[in-house]
This record gives structure tokens, sequence and C-alpha cells, in this order.
């Protein structure tokens, strides 16, 4: 099945020092990687997304800052698409659907960050758009939230909302990934 890896928000504000730091975003991008080093390999087509903000009080993503970059860890090489966003559907005002469209593409593995926006609202619009869902579960990464009183831990909030994903696709790590891949090829 022709498919497609989306590395969304992978960016510098989301790392260590950055302006809006998540929990476990080095582990993660390393995951991504791991995806990213095998399409490249193999030759499989590759997006990188990265959110710019448009909020003239935006706390991080500021145009020009170097916050918005993409991580060194999943670094953008040249010849691979780079879809600019101001939304967390990667999908919304931007060419990716084109690109997939032009590409045949069938099936989209997801990777990035926050697990709780770009990740699943940019998953659930892919499968709106008819297209297979899979997204690496150990190749996001998220942050804690609160609601009134109570301050949900990141680990919570990244599997509730991969646990919802998995009514839209596939939820698995990226070795299982990897050896489903693997096991496409073979065919």
């Amino acid at each position: 099945m022709k498919t497609a890896l989306l590395l969304i928000d992978i960016q510098n504000d989301y790392f260590p020092g950055g302006k809006m730091e998540l929990e476990g975003t080095v582990e993660a991008a390393k995951k991504a990687n791991e995806l990213l080093q095998c399409f490249r390999d193999h030759g499989m087509p590759t997006v990188h997304v990265q959110h710019i903000s448009r909020q003239p009080d935006a706390a991080f993503f500021i145009p020009g800052d170097r916050g918005t970059d993409i991580n060194d860890i999943t670094a953008h090489y040249e010849g691979e698409p780079l879809v600019q966003k101001h939304y967390p559907n990667s999908f919304r005002e931007t060419n990716l659907l084109d690109l997939l469209k032009e590409w045949e593409i069938k099936r989209v593995i997801i990777t990035g960050m926050m697990t709780h926006m770009s990740v699943d609202a940019t998953a659930r619009a892919a499968v709106d758009l008819g297209f297979k869902l899979m997204v690496a579960e150990d190749a996001c990464a998220t942050r804690a939230l609160t609601y009134g009183d109570t301050t949900i831990p990141a680990e919570h909030v990244h599997k509730s909302f991969l646990a919802v994903l998995k009514s839209y696709g596939q939820v698995m790590p990226v070795e299982q990934i990897l050896a489903h891949l693997a096991a496409e090829h073979v065919k």
C-alpha cells in the first residue's frame, strides 16, 4: 500500500530549553527518526510539517524564531517536502492533501507533537479524507494539561488520545510499524 510518513511539528520550541517544552520529546524524535531513516533508505515519501504561529501574542512558534526550526534529530533534508501550517490540522489551508494525492498515497503514518493537538487533529482529518492511518505511539509527545483543579499528567494525556485514535486506525510502536512495512514489502 502506498504510504507516506508525516513528521508533525518536531520543532525546537517543544524540546528542552524551548518555549513550550513537552515531555519525552527527545525520545519521541529518536523514534520518529527511525521511521524517517527507513523511508529515506527505501525512497518512500516523507513530509515534514512545520507550525508557524499567526497569533500576534504567540508564546511559541514565532515566525523567524529558531524555535520554529525542525529539530536536528529529524532534520529536514533538501528535496523533502516541508509543509507550513497555522492550525493543528496539517491539512487545513496547506498543500498536504495535494501532495499526498499527487503521490497516490493510500495510507499515512503519523509521528510528531503534540499528541493531543496536531497529531490528533491531523489523524482524524486524514481518515475523514479517506486515508488509512497508522500512528507511531512512541514517536509522539505531549505535555500535562490542566482542567479546573486537576492536572492530567502528560503520560495520561498521551495514552488517552492514542486510545481514541485506535478507533480511527492502527496505533503501535515504531518497531511494530517497521515490521509491518517489511512484511508488506516481502509480499
